[in-house]
Formats: C-alpha cells, sequence, structure tokens
C-alpha cells in the first residue's frame, strides 16, 4: 500500500530536496518506520528521544490533524496523503 508523504522543505535535506515521497504503512507509526528507512535521520526532526511526536510538527492525513483522530494509530489507506508541516511561531 503507498501513501504519498508531502514533506516541508526544512527537511528535504534528508530527502534529497524531493518534496514529495511515496512511502508504506498501514498507520502513521508504520509510516514513520518506513520513511526513516527510505531516509536516514529524519525521525530526530519528527519524534522526541521516547518516540512521540514532536509538539512543534503537525501530521495531517487527508487534511484531518491526526491529533483528532488516532494519533499515530490513524489507520492509513491505499492513496492518501500524510502531510507533514511544522508549526509557525510569530510574535
Amino acid at each position: 500500500m503507498s501513501v504519498k508523504v508531502l514533506i516541508p522543505t526544512p527537511l528535504q535535506k534528508f530527502t534529497n530536496n524531493q518534496a514529495t515521497l511515496e512511502c508504506k504503512g498501514s498507520n502513521v507509526a508504520e509510516l514513520l518506520q518506513s520513511l526513516e528507512q527510505s531516509c536516514p535521520g529524519i525521525m530526530s526532526s519528527l519524534c522526541d528521544d521516547k518516540g512521540q511526536l514532536r509538539r512543534f510538527v503537525n501530521f495531517y492525513v487527508n487534511s484531518e490533524d491526526i491529533r483528532f483522530l488516532e494519533g499515530t494509530e490513524t489507520p492509513l489507506k491505499e492513496g492518501d496523503e500524510v502531510s507533514i508541516v511544522p508549526a509557525v511561531a510569530g510574535g
């Protein structure tokens, strides 16, 4: 099963400057593992030392925030689109 992952510019250094990737996973947690295998080092920017998603990185599955779904257990299906969106702060 293939899922399209949209990579933000700051993380494209891990993806050879690719803005989109095709990855596999039946849920977001598996997708993260697949992403780390394809792009070694990217997990350190997405997850903390305990393996939890960092607070300032948001994940959307088909435009739905996974925090309001099932978090990293949010199921994925063929053709889904996952967006990784770093939080932006201002002042």
